[in-house]
């Protein structure tokens, strides 16, 4: 398992200040993870022209930059075989609100990179492709704050599933491909 530790949510968000990009830190990351998850090629240096985020921002931030670190873990985590990825959210000090919508974000940032990466018709398993439409489900979702307690508790469940999701998409779209290439 990787030790390597996301960036916080904050030095993510600042970092996309200073280069004034347009979106938000968790939809950032989801953009990221859905690219890789598709199988999408991209070096630490270059990822952001690919997602087609920011033209020639590759050259702005630093190699030791806080983007650079999320794209470098991020990868390291997705090919972790003790499943040792995880999604970058604000933190518990945020409100609920505030971490509800940012796990849509990521959903949403997710799908968008996954598209780009895969194209129409990824090689997806059926439990796969339930698993997307899942996801993009929870991206469409408008959400309501009844019941403090038990919405911290589904906000929970569902970043465990979206979590999940992501690394069987991973696994369909990348490590068996680089499975079955080795086979061969």
């Amino acid at each position: 398992m990787s030790d390597a530790v996301l960036p916080s949510h904050r030095e993510i968000r600042s970092e996309i200040d200073r280069l004034g990009l347009g979106l938000d830190a968790s939809e950032l990351h989801g953009s990221l993870c859905g690219y890789l998850c598709g199988g999408g090629q991209a070096e630490p240096r270059g990822w952001l022209d690919r997602l087609a985020i920011a033209e020639g921002a590759h050259g702005v931030h630093g190699e030791d930059s806080a983007l650079e670190r999320m794209f470098r873990i991020s990868a390291e985590q997705l090919n972790d075989p003790d499943f040792g990825f995880e999604l970058l959210l604000p933190g518990d000090d945020a409100s609920l609100g505030q971490r509800a919508d940012a796990l849509l974000a990521w959903c949403r940032g997710f799908l968008g990179g996954f598209g780009l990466a895969s194209g129409a018709n990824p090689p997806l398993s059926a439990e796969a492709g339930e698993a997307l439409d899942d996801l993009g489900r929870i991206a469409a979702s408008q959400l309501s704050y009844d019941d403090p307690e038990a919405d911290e508790d589904a906000l929970a469940e569902i970043a465990e599933f979206v979590r999940v999701a992501a690394m069987l998409l991973h696994g369909d779209c990348v490590l068996g491909p680089r499975h079955r290439q080795r086979l061969h």
